[in-house]
């Protein structure tokens, strides 16, 4: 965890939440990840009226990843509109174990936790690479 600004993801968070659409719910989320390369990348949530298909803010910081260069997430940082921890959802913490490097660390309401921590026995590329050789 040394070289991680937790202060700095928690302002990218916060900055990205201010961008939230979230005229249904009224719940604002925003997410910030540093990236192994040390950009810092970020997402915000993204409602929709057919409730089911809205993007969740770790969707869009994952997006940011991926059109910006790609690479692994270091640490993870998730606000809600009270700039309070937020945990990610199910799918959410698996959405962003596919994009980890191993060993990443989430702020969660119980500290710093590894995404192996919170998303344990996780299913992913390496068990498909694993299947097919």
């Amino acid at each position: 965890m040394s070289g991680i600004d937790w202060a700095e993801l928690k302002k990218a968070a916060i900055a990205a939440m201010r961008h939230a659409y979230a005229p249904y719910s009224d719940f604002p989320v925003g997410a910030a990840a540093l990236v192994d390369d040390g950009r810092i990348v970020s997402g915000c949530n993204v409602e929709n009226a057919s409730y089911g298909v809205g993007l969740c803010a770790e969707c869009s910081l994952v997006s940011q990843l991926a059109m910006t260069g790609g690479g692994k997430l270091v640490a993870f940082y998730c606000v809600d509109g009270n700039e309070d921890v937020l945990m990610p959802c199910g799918r959410c913490r698996q959405l962003l174990y596919e994009h980890s490097a191993p060993g990443m660390v989430l702020e969660t309401l119980s500290g710093h936790k590894t995404i192996d921590e919170v998303l344990p026995d996780a299913f992913g590329p390496g068990q498909l690479e694993e299947y097919r050789s």
